[in-house]
């Protein structure tokens, strides 16, 4: 617990200080008829009063926005991504957009199969969509069911044991990430030999 404490107070002094040219820390991708309401918004509200960085669409994005650019700009700046899964999610382009978008950008993302198997994930042609685009949503998706994730029955979970368990695996994925960018600014540091 003081290892997260310690980070968090260091990680609040640096955002604070690079808050205009900050990307975000946690992008959110979720199916907002099936989340929006309860994980998703929880999650953001968890992360930003933990001083993180977080991008929810409809709690960062305003009227005029281009969605695309916008998202696609968050997902790509961002550090880490919550993939929510849902029983609706595959119905949408946009979920499985960021989701792709999100793999192929070598984010790690932190699944949460909120109502749903991972088997039961698969992205179906209905005719919409290219199949070039149906292709990249189910590798997108098979590589989400095979990343160690998060379950959660709504009908029997606690939403504040999802947040925690969720939060507590984002802020060690982002204490890691610090060390290693640490180590990488330690290894290209030239040596003085005097």
């Amino acid at each position: 617990m003081h290892r997260t404490s310690q980070f968090l107070r260091h990680y609040h002094r640096t955002r604070v200080a690079n808050r205009a040219t900050k990307p975000c820390d946690v992008f959110i991708n979720h199916r907002g008829i099936d989340t929006k309401r309860t994980v998703a918004t929880l999650l953001y509200d968890h992360f930003y009063r933990l001083n993180l960085h977080p991008f929810l669409d409809s709690k960062n994005m305003k009227p005029g926005d281009k969605l695309f650019d916008n998202i696609n700009g968050a997902i790509r700046k961002c550090k880490v991504g919550v993939a929510v899964f849902s029983p609706r999610y595959c119905e949408s382009y946009f979920c499985l957009h960021e989701l792709a978008l999100m793999m192929e950008s070598r984010k790690k993302v932190i699944p949460i199969f909120c109502d749903v198997k991972p088997s039961q994930l698969r992205a179906v042609d209905d005719g919409k969509c290219a199949m070039e685009d149906i292709r990249r949503f189910n590798w997108a998706l098979e590589e989400a069911k095979y990343t160690v994730g998060l379950t959660f029955d709504s009908l029997k979970g606690n939403w504040s044991d999802v947040v925690t368990s969720t939060s507590d695996n984002i802020i060690n994925t982002l204490i890691e990430m610090e060390g290693e960018k640490q180590m990488q600014r330690h290894k290209s540091t030239p040596m003085l030999h005097v």
